[in-house]
């Protein structure tokens, strides 16, 4: 058998050469130096196109992300050269104010609560929208298993219509849960709203007085919503809004968008990946059922 012979020291392949030592070190370094910074222009480029449907990923979602598409880079790596190229996000803190009125309001049924399938708790709530003419109002309706936007509504003007409009648009479409949990907003607690609750048998849960950061998730989806679609478009009139936030909403966030609480997966593939378990148990537990009963009855035939 033939064996390749050992590499020459690098002293030895130095003086075969003919070039100094340092000379040598210097070219060494400089080609894999080279060689790195093109690895990483590459990782760049990738990066961008990540960043064009996700400008506000942090370097963690990055990661996931370039893993979805093939790229196997480590999270130190995605770091550095996100902050080389300037690409980490920069995110600000969202306040929100609190509506006073004098109707009911519902306990904070989520305290403690865990919650553990798809259609088990909605979550509801109002952001604003400005255009060079005035503002517009989005309410949304979120299963906050999912993370998946379940219903919405885009409107001129803040009234009891527009999150009457977005919930009806959920239960139209999904399964009513058994919780729908909101802020203290006259928009949730006015009659028609909490009939429409009742009707469905939906139990009403509210965030405390001026803790609207107990609705998170919702909170949360505005935040991706504004930094990644609002933000980086100047909307002209109500009808280019609505058409921009729809294929974000039905598109990109519910079917592209990776989540970090979902195992970095969109909303949709992640609601679907439960399906399909839960599906599975239940054929495995069939046949369990099925293959301890015909154990049970075997014995008996034996007997005739």
């Amino acid at each position: 058998m033939i064996q390749n012979d050992p590499p020459l020291p690098f002293k030895r392949q130095c003086w075969l050469l003919n070039l100094n030592r340092n000379t040598a070190y210097y070219q060494l370094n400089y080609s894999k130096q080279k060689q790195r910074q093109q690895e990483d222009l590459k990782i760049k480029e990738e990066i961008d196109k990540i960043h064009y449907d996700f400008p506000y990923y942090g370097y963690r979602s990055l990661t996931e992300a370039l893993k979805r598409e093939g790229f196997n880079y480590n999270e130190k790596r995605v770091l550095r050269i996100a902050r080389t190229y300037g690409l980490l996000s920069q995110i600000k803190k969202l306040f929100k104010t609190q509506s006073k009125h004098p109707h009911k309001k519902y306990p904070n049924l989520l305290k403690g609560l865990k919650i553990e399938k798809p259609n088990d708790v909605w979550g509801s709530d109002i952001t604003y929208i400005k255009l060079p003419n005035g503002f517009v109002y989005l309410a949304v309706v979120i299963d906050l298993f999912t993370r998946k936007v379940r219903g919405w509504c885009l409107s001129k003007s803040l009234t009891a219509e527009i999150t009457k409009n977005a919930l009806l648009k959920a239960l139209t479409k999904n399964q009513a849960p058994q919780i729908h949990h909101s802020d203290q907003g006259v928009q949730y607690c006015e009659k028609e709203y909490l009939e429409i609750l009742e009707k469905h048998q939906i139990r009403i849960s509210m965030s405390d007085k001026a803790n609207p950061f107990q609705n998170n998730i919702v909170e949360s989806f505005f935040k991706t919503l504004k930094y990644n679609e609002i933000y980086l478009n100047e909307y002209s009139d109500f009808n280019e809004a609505l058409d921009n936030i729809e294929k974000f909403i039905e598109i990109v966030y519910d079917k592209k968008r990776l989540h970090s609480s979902l195992g970095y997966l969109p909303p949709d593939e992640f609601e679907k990946k439960y399906y399909q378990e839960q599906a599975r148990e239940q054929i495995l537990t069939l046949e369990q059922k099925n293959g301890f009963v015909e154990c049970f009855v075997s014995p008996l035939k034996n007997q005739r």
